[in-house]
């Protein structure tokens, strides 16, 4: 059996016997009266849990689908074209290996640079400050933040002249990489569980 409780609404979820019988148990808190409790069984084979007129009762209620929360459908969509988007990009990295450059004149090459540098260090601070007040947002500005510097430190090493390029390793393994895992570590572990 485990529990869940996420916005007032209290999920319990229980094995019961064969391979995919599971009792639901959701209730929401409301009013001055108490609140609504529903109970659905899970019907093998049927995918959805919900009892009959649930959502009437308890608009706040969160069907399941196949052991996953499901949530608006909009959501769907946008992942199925966020993944394709991901998976589209694989013919452009080719395009551009083969159609850019080696090198280029870059305009306004210091303010990207300083730009950069203070979405880090406003990272830093934030994640710092949330950190400090465990706040549980601070798993998503250390990831942020680890992010960016990994992207600094990869810049800093390519696009270094071969005189400075000895300096940028130095500074990309010495400070910047070291700081990334950092923030990625904290990511994960200050990442509210369920």
């Amino acid at each position: 059996m485990s529990t869940v409780t996420i916005s007032g609404i209290t999920r319990t979820t229980e094995r019961m016997g064969g391979r995919r019988g599971t009792r639901m148990l959701d209730r929401v808190r409301g009013g001055a009266a108490g609140g609504v409790s529903r109970t659905a069984a899970r019907v093998p084979g049927a995918g959805v849990s919900a009892a009959a007129g649930a959502a009437t009762r308890a608009p706040q209620a969160v069907a399941v689908v196949s052991g996953a929360t499901a949530g608006p459908r909009w959501t769907r969509w946008i992942g199925i074209g966020l993944a394709g988007a991901g998976i589209a990009m694989v013919p452009w990295l080719g395009v551009l290996a083969t159609g850019l450059p080696a090198s280029y004149q870059a305009a306004n090459w210091n303010a990207a640079w300083v730009g950069l540098d203070a979405l880090e260090a406003l990272g830093l601070f934030a994640t710092g400050t949330l950190l400090r007040r465990r706040d549980a947002r601070a798993a998503l500005t250390a990831a942020a933040t680890s992010a960016l510097l990994c992207v600094d430190a990869l810049f800093d090493v390519l696009t270094s002249a071969p005189a400075d390029r000895i300096t940028a390793i130095v500074m990309a393994v010495g400070a910047e990489l070291p700081v990334a895992a950092l923030c990625a570590a904290l990511a994960v572990r200050t990442f509210p569980r369920r």
